[in-house]
């Protein structure tokens, strides 16, 4: 369980700080709650303490393995469909992991792509939702602005 204050990561939200933990009643059932903010993408959620972990709520990544994330991002491009609805699918897939690693590599794809040939429009609103998990993540891990992360980031692909 999470207190208020932890930096969390809500898989397709991105990352975010537990500002409190409410009591609600929904359906007729009472049920705790994480209230969550999501500076980056100017949000707040309120998530199920008791599904939690069923919806990939996970901590930041610890400073140490941000050089392991920036690896991936310099690292080869891997090879995806030449359909983009069907790359679409499975990029979206892969980003409900909550896996940074795997964020990560959706981010260096797309961007690669982008540059070769323009992506479509879902696509971009794709790539440009899979930055925004990656760097909020980013900023929270290292302690980094949004400006500093977004260099980096663009840097290492």
């Amino acid at each position: 369980m999470f207190k208020v204050g932890d930096n969390i990561v809500y898989p397709m939200y991105g990352a975010g700080i537990i500002t409190d933990i409410v009591e609600r009643d929904f359906l007729g059932e009472t049920r705790n709650y994480y209230c969550v903010s999501l500076p980056y993408s100017k949000m707040e959620v309120s998530v199920p303490v008791d599904n939690s972990e069923a919806l990939g709520v996970r901590n930041v990544i610890d400073r140490s393995r941000i050089q392991e994330v920036l690896d991936v991002l310099s690292g080869e491009t891997e090879e995806m469909s030449n359909n983009w609805n069907k790359r679409y699918r499975e990029n979206t897939e892969r980003l409900q992991t909550g896996d940074i690693l795997v964020v990560a590599s959706v981010v260096r794809n797309l961007v690669r792509n982008d540059r070769a040939k323009p992506l479509s429009t879902g696509e971009k609103k794709l790539l440009s939702n899979a930055k925004q998990i990656l760097e909020s993540e980013l900023i929270y891990a290292g302690g980094y602005t949004l400006d500093e992360v977004d260099e980096m980031v663009e840097f290492h692909i």
